[in-house]
């Protein structure tokens, strides 16, 4: 029988069921992973709405992120710990391809969003006294839009190569999600044409974000060379630091992940690079951009009471 042709078609997500007591361990771990990044993020969203402050492009795009992480990791985290409590692994046809969909849509949004937001460091380092009037709220709203709407392409285009394919009832997924590239490979036909094409697009989601966020930010370091006071070039860098450090995590995970060649890694290997993208790096975003963020910190201050300014 092949699964895509039935209704009542499933999978069987396998996780780490080879392993009980990681899987404990991992369980505790994802919780509390998951539990911080709904608090981190939505604070940060509640923060952006409430403050003067926050009411910036920066600010704007952070929100989106924080939106997008959000949405990411519900996508994933209540299955898997389904999964990991329950004796029962199974995953309806109908909600690994929504899965897969989503996660896939939601993760090239971040890909698209993470460059918009380079080119916003970009025009703020290097167009300071025309910052307000190049990034206008109209242009803000326009570049959000087209991060979520090219992302929604993307998968839309991916997920309905994959809808096709003969899965011949293979059923079991040696993963803790139903990810794309996994199902795939469950596929009982030869898949190299489809591998190609969407190689290519995942190397456009990837290359072209990718381009945009190294050329703004050569531009940034130019800049900032030809500034003569080490507390400028500081403040400068430290306007960007945040970004970089988000960028770094999430695409060095990404582009290990789906711009290496199939057998570079083993499917343990895989899980983990998975686990980092999809548990770890959404709850270091909302820690990464508040810890040293002035801004953020005195509107917690002010939230709170505490704030005397």
């Amino acid at each position: 029988m092949e699964v895509n042709e039935s209704s009542g078609g499933y999978f069987i997500l396998m996780g780490f069921s080879d392993q009980p007591q990681l899987e404990l361990i991992l369980s505790v771990f994802v919780s509390v992973f998951y539990t911080i990044t709904l608090m981190g993020n939505m604070t940060i969203i509640i923060l952006s709405f409430l403050d003067f402050r926050l009411l910036t492009p920066m600010y704007f795009f952070l929100r989106n992120l924080s939106v997008l992480d959000i949405c990411f990791t519900t996508s994933i985290v209540p299955q898997m710990l389904m999964n990991i409590w329950g004796h029962n692994k199974r995953i309806s046809y109908i909600g690994c391809l929504v899965q897969y969909s989503v996660a896939l849509a939601l993760g090239s949004t971040e890909c698209v969003l993470l460059a918009v937001m380079a080119v916003d460091r970009y025009v703020a380092v290097c167009w300071p006294l025309r910052y307000a009037t190049i990034m206008h709220s109209r242009l803000c709203h326009l570049l959000a839009a087209a991060s979520w709407f090219s992302g929604f392409v993307n998968s839309l285009l991916q997920s309905s190569l994959a809808m096709v394919l003969p899965l011949c009832g293979h059923r079991q997924v040696d993963h803790f999600l139903c990810e794309l590239l996994v199902i795939i490979k469950l596929s009982c036909v030869d898949t190299r044409s489809m591998d190609s094409k969407m190689f290519i697009a995942r190397l456009i989601i990837l290359a072209i974000p990718v381009s945009i966020i190294l050329t703004s930010y050569a531009c940034i370091a130019w800049v900032v060379a030809k500034i003569r006071s080490a507390e400028g070039q500081r403040k400068a860098f430290g306007t960007c630091a945040s970004h970089l450090m988000v960028v770094s995590l999430f695409y060095g995970t990404i582009m290990s992940l789906y711009l290496q060649p199939k057998n570079n890694y083993s499917q343990g290997q895989v899980k983990v690079l998975a686990l980092i993208y999809t548990i770890i790096a959404p709850t270091l975003n909302p820690l990464i951009y508040t810890l040293r963020n002035k801004d953020i910190n005195k509107a917690i201050k002010k939230v709170m009471g505490k704030d005397q300014t």
